[in-house]
């Protein structure tokens, strides 16, 4: 009997609550990607480290934001922090959606969130970044979905 396996790929996302996350760009790797700004440190946030598929693309923009913010939200609330800092981590699969799709689909979950009160920044968007990630143990500190 011949059976057919559909193997779909959804985003990925892995959270770090972090006493501090810290930045500093090392080297571009989107030729067009705009100048990064200086290095920057944050407090008391989420690091959402984030893998948006091809199979996103097809589900379409507002239904995978709409997804990522609610999940961030009911993280922030978990921590107990209002500070989000999103992060193309584009290593956690071989599926890999657009350039231009996951950037307005950041963007997008940024407002929404935004407009939910929360306090969100992105890591510069076409650069390797040398990281600092001081992060407590315990159970909600580490949370991995696929969305």
């Amino acid at each position: 009997m011949w059976q057919m396996t559909i193997n779909f790929k959804h985003m990925k996302v892995l959270i770090f609550y972090t006493k501090e996350f810290a930045y500093t760009p090392s080297q571009k790797n989107l030729d067009n990607a705009p100048d990064p700004g200086e290095p920057k440190t944050f407090n008391d946030c989420l690091l959402a480290c984030i893998q948006i598929e091809a199979s996103d693309e097809e589900k379409g923009l507002r239904s995978r934001e709409k997804k990522l913010a609610n999940h961030l939200k009911w993280a922030a609330r978990k921590n107990n922090t209002n500070h989000i800092v999103l992060h193309s981590f584009a290593h956690l699969s071989d599926s890999k959606a657009s350039v231009e799709f996951t950037h307005e689909l950041f963007n997008d979950a940024q407002t929404r969130l935004e407009n939910a009160d929360y306090k969100v920044a992105q890591t510069p968007f076409g650069y390797f970044l040398d990281l600092k990630i001081d992060a407590p143990g315990f159970s909600l500190a580490r949370i991995w979905a696929e969305l």
